[in-house]
């Protein structure tokens, strides 16, 4: 969980608008320890920020390997099939989606309520909006612009169907916001170009479980930034959701192997060791879900870049610190109840666990033979909250 917020008027904040950032202030690459930096690395990078060309051949196979990992997401997304209510609910980690949603409601709901203490009318972007999973959260949050926008457009088609759908089951009275529909890659292309209104500006832009895409390379993720930002109204927000390397790398050199993961995800590097600032791939697979290339984000990296853009970190949290966190308001904590964002355990005679691996709830066990438990607890199983863990 990440937030970002446009430092105050970008003429006051003059002094970042083109500013580099200096690889060496953040180092060039990561180890298990988080901490060795490569002199070569460095230098390395050092020159691609200073504009030197590479070799043409190795750049123009750089390129064409960007281009084969994105059109590898765009097919994915594509492929994917809408299942209805009933079929996600027969799904292994029904409640950790379910929970990750619930994560994502807390966030927006929190970040409109603080845009509204200012502004009246509130706009939203959606970068890398997907089928359209948000739209509800939107909704509710009372906005009165969105733009969405992502690299598949059988997701986007599928996008502007649910929001056709919810504007033609709402009550005549009810308040829906404008929406535009945008098919592009964000990592690659402008968004500024392709907006109905070409002075339009957002209070708040979104980006949830895609920023990773994007740092392929160091252009494309300044790419994805400079969408992000760049058209956001001072002191909007941008807030997110990434994996966490350092956790990443930390499992992955605890593993025997190169890759590490249970019964519901899996993530495999091609090597250990070395893990650049950009272009560090896993290939990260979940139960149904996601079975996509995707690249390390190293946040202190993140958050220099992102202060080309006159952005300034204001919260970060790790999903257990923000569970943590949140399910303290009473609020949050019925919403989730309301979601099923955690399985019940035990289970009631007409319900069973999603699995039935030996060990998977032994943590919910030794919680409930305490006598002064309250059951049902609310909990997941391991292989989940050992997925949901990594973010």
């Amino acid at each position: 969980i990440l937030i970002l917020k446009i430092i105050g008027l970008i003429e006051a904040d003059s002094k970042y608008a083109d500013r580099d950032v200096d690889q060496d202030s953040v180092g060039s690459a990561f180890d298990a320890s988080q901490t060795s930096t490569s002199s070569s690395s460095s230098s390395s990078m050092k020159r691609r920020w200073d504009g030197d060309d590479e070799d043409h051949s190795s750049r123009k196979k750089q390129v064409t390997e960007e281009s084969l990992h994105s059109q590898k997401v765009a097919t994915h997304y594509n492929k994917l099939q809408e299942c209805g209510l009933a079929e996600r609910n027969k799904s292994r980690i029904v409640h950790m989606r379910n929970f990750n949603n619930w994560l994502k409601s807390v966030l927006i709901a929190e970040i409109l309520d603080k845009v509204k203490e200012r502004r009246r009318e509130v706009t939203v972007l959606d970068l890398g909006c997907g089928k359209g999973g948000d739209l509800l959260k939107w909704k509710k949050g009372r906005i009165d612009k969105l733009v969405c926008a992502d690299i598949a457009a059988v997701s986007i088609e599928q996008c502007q169907q649910r929001y056709n759908d919810m504007r033609r089951r709402g009550h005549p009275n009810d308040r829906t916001f404008s929406a535009q529909f945008i098919t592009a890659d964000c990592s690659r292309e402008l968004l500024s170009g392709k907006l109905r209104d070409p002075e339009l500006r957002f209070d708040v832009c979104s980006c949830q479980f895609v920023c990773h895409y994007s740092f392929e390379s160091e252009q494309q993720a300044d790419t994805m930034l400079r969408n992000a930002c760049e058209r956001l109204r001072p002191g909007g927000f941008f807030i997110g959701t990434t994996p966490d390397a350092y956790e990443m790398v930390k499992r992955l050199e605890a593993s025997d192997s190169n890759s590490f993961g249970n019964e519901v995800f899996r993530v495999s590097f091609q090597k250990k060791g070395v893990y650049p600032l950009f272009g560090c791939q896993y290939d990260f697979s979940l139960e149904g879900v996601v079975n996509v290339p995707e690249f390390l984000v190293y946040f202190p990296l993140f958050e220099e870049m992102a202060k080309k853009y006159n952005m300034r970190l204001v919260y970060k949290k790790t999903f257990k610190e923000f569970f943590e966190e949140k399910v303290k308001d009473e609020k949050n904590k019925v919403l989730m109840q309301w979601m099923q964002a955690l399985e019940q355990y035990p289970p009631d005679e007409r319900g069973q666990l999603a699995s039935d691996s030996p060990g998977e709830y032994d943590h919910a066990k030794r919680i409930a033979a305490n006598p002064a438990a309250r059951r049902p607890l609310g909990t997941l199983s391991k292989s989940e909250w050992e997925a949901t863990s990594t973010w």
